[in-house]
């Protein structure tokens, strides 16, 4: 079923403008979520927030965001303070620059939404500015206002629509030469080259969502289903995983050794993943 539109707002190209939806391309509805209880009285606990000095409780009211720029010591911005440095629309996406689309590095992709237009009146100019950016190779860049957070978002086309993602900002992202000069550059043996390739060719297979299935969530749902029957609760996923690691070889296998070994088996030999019924 399609989730509820996110956010209303408008898509602005020059003199284009359309009214579009976004959606979250991604969902957690179905993840196991947990309230913290008293284990005394199996009553709920709710957080408040305090006084660091006095203990008591602050209202919303008083609430206010402060920077500190020393100990015990912050300069306090008001709404208006914060309201002053945001995009003047929060409802208009207003493309400004475009980049060509295998030029973003991965790192900075934050969120996907699936943008699409609002209106059948719409979707002629919609449709006119998504395709144009597929046939130049191109993404649009620009800002938006979501979860009352100015962000940077990238616009990809995708198949019949166009997915937007927000983009994390550059002192976000951590610069990867820092971690690549750690590794030392080793010049590569060309027979256990061509093992690894033969080993990758062997396990190579379609796309599945299998793939990243959960396996902790299902074990989660096991022993919740266990609680529910009154049935002996099972293993744990931290047993699980410890039990794993005491069966783990400790011993240091040679790499050649490994390589040789991994293409005797076949490739069925990889473990299957279940799915859940």
């Amino acid at each position: 079923m399609a989730g509820r539109p996110y956010w209303k707002g408008f898509l602005k190209l020059s003199l284009v403008t359309c009214p579009i939806t976004l959606t979250p391309a991604t969902t957690e509805g179905e993840k196991v979520r947990f309230h913290t209880l008293n284990r005394k009285t199996n009553s709920r606990i709710y957080t408040r927030y305090v006084d660091a000095v006095s203990g008591k409780t602050v209202e919303r009211d008083d609430q206010v965001r402060g920077f500190e720029k020393g100990e015990d010591d912050y300069v306090v911005l008001e709404e208006d303070d914060l309201d002053a440095v945001q995009l003047d629309s929060t409802k208009t996406i207003d493309i400004q620059e475009f980049a060509p689309e295998d030029t973003i590095e991965w790192t900075y992709f934050d969120t996907p939404y699936f943008l699409v237009p609002d209106a059948e009146i719409s979707e002629e100019a919609f449709s006119v500015i998504r395709q144009a950016m597929a046939n130049k190779g191109v993404v649009g860049i620009s800002r938006l206002v979501i979860g009352g957070r100015e962000r940077a978002v990238m616009l990809q086309p995708w198949e019949e629509g166009i997915v937007l993602w927000t983009l994390r900002f550059g002192d976000e992202v951590r610069d990867e030469d820092e971690y690549w000069e750690k590794v030392d550059d080793h010049k590569v043996d060309k027979k256990m080259m061509g093992m690894v390739e033969e080993l990758i060719k062997k396990r190579t297979t379609k796309w599945s969502e299998t793939m990243v299935e959960d396996p902790v969530q299902d074990r989660l749902l096991d022993i919740i289903k266990s609680k529910k029957t009154q049935k002996p609760a099972a293993k744990s996923a931290k047993k699980i995983e410890a039990e794993d690691e005491d069966s783990a070889p400790s011993n240091v296998i040679d790499l050649m050794a490994a390589l040789k070994k991994s293409l005797e088996g076949k490739p069925d030999d990889t473990p299957k993943r279940k799915r859940r019924s």
